[in-house]
């Protein structure tokens, strides 16, 4: 089994690595090209508690999410306080009230969020990963609590 795979007990999504992400995007976008369906990526940045007050860490936060999210959605944490979400076959419909269902569970924490989605917004991966990250930085610099999906 590969170190960048952690299969979880419960029933839900993955949490994996980000080289595992990225080719698992890219893979995933490609079936979808053949197969004509939907693939979604949303990118939050999560500001946690400080570490004295801190209740739960990254990985924990990115398993706990895995609980919410259908088993055949992966997630990665992609950077410090920063998780990704594939989310297959939702389109960006979809992701307000994916994220809703989410964030109601992560109520002590401030969040901001960014989505793209194959083939409404992105022809490719890249071009996912890009819209994705930039509109999360854009919901983060406009106050955080937010999630933009590109259009």
């Amino acid at each position: 089994m590969s170190e960048g795979f952690r299969p979880l007990s419960i029933s839900g999504g993955r949490v994996v690595d980000d080289r595992l992400f990225q080719f698992l995007l890219n893979l995933e976008v490609q079936k979808a090209q053949r197969l004509r369906y939907c693939v979604s990526l949303v990118c939050v940045a999560a500001e946690v508690a400080p570490p004295e007050t801190r209740e739960s860490s990254l990985p924990s936060l990115a398993e706990m999410v895995t609980r919410y999210i259908r088993g055949t959605d992966v997630v990665a944490p992609w950077a410090r306080a920063s998780l990704a979400l594939l989310l297959i076959d939702a389109e960006t419909t979809h992701l307000p009230s994916i994220l809703r269902r989410l964030t109601a569970r992560l109520a002590t924490i401030a969040w901001s969020a960014g989505g793209s989605c194959y083939p409404s917004t992105a022809t490719h991966a890249d071009d996912m990963v890009r819209q994705a990250v930039d509109l999360m930085a854009r919901a983060k610099d406009e106050g955080g609590n937010r999630l933009y999906v590109a259009s």
